[in-house]
């Protein structure tokens, strides 16, 4: 069972619930694995203190042109949605930032003058938790896209009876390609007006890729109960509430799980675990 945890904004208590359903799942005698693709900014290592086994790079195919066989007809260019080639008069330009890895102006390139090289974007990151598998990537800084690292991080999920996928914040591509092919989405909201409607642009993603997906509202019984409406009304489950209770926040500061630090906590994790399970299984039908 793949089960992605969003949120559609930062700050929403969304690597808690991952770190803790992993933890939970762990305990009760599920082999788990946590996949950090938060890649510019992860954070999951903080609480499950992972011992990190192995690193190693990740790459990302951009082209390079042979100008000595280059004709300048500008198929590369016109190929490309992106401008990471573009072709001015006699000179190729590449831009490889830009570039998403399709292969297409090679393919085009009737002098064949172009092939791929790798160029490393991050790095991804092995090791583990106690008994939970880990599993993050790290974006190299100045990178502008992270999915290829996400992609990777994806790839190396292990074979457990549980991967939990900790997605970034917001609607964009990383999440899209991290919440990609998972069994259920988890969308972690508060109950507040930047909460609620940044809760509705997650539901549109998560509604047009034809996902699975149910809510849980951390910091509950602050704001108002607008939250709360709007999946009634949208027939969206909510699958836990979590109060806004000092001592989360105090173990939160401190790089503490809830669940350890906080025992009385960990039935109402369990119990989330459960009802994504029942879940999962009437959404396979």
């Amino acid at each position: 069972m793949k089960i992605a945890v969003a949120s559609g904004k930062g700050g929403t208590g969304k690597t808690t619930v991952a770190t803790n359903l992993a933890y939970v799942a762990s305990n009760n005698g599920q082999s788990a694995a946590y996949l950090d693709c938060d890649v510019e900014e992860p954070n999951g290592h903080i609480f499950l203190k992972p011992v990190i086994t192995s690193s190693k790079p990740v790459g990302n195919l951009i082209p390079t042109v042979d100008e000595e066989k280059c004709i300048y007809c500008g198929k590369c260019g016109e190929i490309c949605q992106y401008s990471a080639i573009v072709c001015i008069k006699e000179k190729i330009l590449v831009y490889p930032e830009l570039c998403h890895a399709c292969g297409g102006c090679s393919l085009v390139c009737p002098a064949e003058a172009i092939t791929e090289i790798s160029r490393e974007m991050g790095k991804l990151e092995t090791g583990q938790a106690g008994p939970i598998r880990f599993v993050q990537g790290l974006l190299n800084i100045g990178e502008a896209m992270s999915p290829p690292v996400i992609k990777a991080v994806k790839a190396f999920a292990p074979e457990t009876d549980l991967v939990i996928v900790d997605a970034p914040p917001g609607t964009s591509c990383p999440v899209i390609e991290s919440v990609r092919g998972c069994d259920l989405v988890l969308l972690v909201t508060e109950p507040t007006p930047f909460g609620l409607n940044d809760l509705k642009l997650a539901v549109e993603m998560v509604r047009a890729l034809e996902l699975p997906f149910g809510v849980v509202i951390n910091r509950a019984d602050i704001g108002d109960r607008e939250v709360q409406q709007y999946c009634r009304q949208n027939r969206i489950k909510v699958f836990a509430e979590i109060p806004d209770d000092r001592r989360i926040a105090e173990a939160y500061s401190r790089g503490e799980m809830i669940c350890e630090a906080l025992p009385d906590y960990e039935p109402l994790f369990a119990r989330l675990l459960r009802e994504i399970t029942e879940e999962v299984s009437i959404s396979a039908g």
